[in-house]
């Protein structure tokens, strides 16, 4: 665990009778890509609950690198998780329809105030320079996300392809040492979801932010992702490279069916 940003140890959960998730294990290190990919069902959301604290685990640990130092994950409250440094994206988009592009990323800036209540009514100098800071701060990842044609836009009025974009945004504005993304390319298109790929890239590269993605799209996985952890039925199936995954006998049966019948079909297409 001295070279991870979070550390996953032996986590399970119990939902009644079903075990959504079994005894599963994994490292994300700093800086880079780690995606977790699996059928429907597999336990991929389950676990990005666990570390937003949404859920807890009937068994197992979380790790994190927090500003003081590794710190239990999960023994901290959910309201927490955002001010240790990790933000999330959804794959349902959740943002303020009904308010413009800057105000729902000035809202993504609340972690990062050190002012208190009676100073924020009085607007005092402290105040003052927080608010100058935070709106800096919010412009710099606009310009960073190409965001500026939007920036007066209400939310309600965009297309959901931008709509992805300001929800990454938003995530960005609380700068983040860990970013959780959930299914970033849902409901994209192939040329949207070409600019998710790069922007991915950018935030590792240039930001220097850790990304755990949970994803469908495989060449968007292949494209951005360091390593990938399979999952199937809440258990650990693979974890290695993008390509060590995909030739993966496990998960090759876990997608399409037995190695077998992937042989037959691919001697049929041939």
């Amino acid at each position: 665990m001295n070279d991870a940003l979070l550390s996953a140890q032996q986590l399970s959960v119990h939902f009644g009778g079903v075990l959504a998730v079994n005894k599963v294990s994994f490292d994300v290190r700093p800086g880079e890509v780690f995606t977790l990919i699996g059928p429907n069902g597999a336990g991929k959301t389950t676990v990005f609950n666990l570390i937003s604290r949404i859920y807890n685990p009937t068994s197992g640990q979380i790790d994190f690198l927090g500003p003081q130092g590794f710190i239990r994950l999960t023994d901290q409250p959910a309201q927490n998780v955002a001010s240790l440094g990790i933000a999330r994206t959804f794959q349902n988009i959740e943002l303020f329809e009904h308010a413009t592009v800057l105000h729902n990323l000035l809202i993504g800036r609340h972690t990062q105030r050190r002012t208190g209540l009676w100073q924020d009514l009085s607007f005092t100098d402290a105040t003052r320079r927080t608010e100058l800071m935070s709106r800096e701060r919010v412009e710099e990842v606009i310009d960073f996300l190409d965001l500026q044609h939007h920036r007066d836009a209400m939310v309600a009025g965009l297309p959901y392809g931008v709509r992805k974009v300001v929800e990454l945004a938003r995530a960005l504005c609380t700068e983040p040492k860990l970013l959780l993304l959930d299914e970033p390319s849902s409901g994209l298109n192939v040329e949207e979801t070409e600019d998710m790929a790069f922007w991915i890239s950018d935030i590792k590269s240039e930001l220097g932010i850790t990304v755990l993605m949970v994803e469908h799209d495989m060449s968007l996985v292949s494209r951005v992702s360091d390593r990938v952890l399979a999952m199937n039925q809440g258990e650990v199936l693979a974890l290695g490279t993008p390509r060590e995954v995909q030739n993966d006998a496990g998960v090759i049966e876990a997608y399409l069916g037995s190695v077998d019948d992937v042989s037959s079909l691919r001697r049929r297409s041939a």
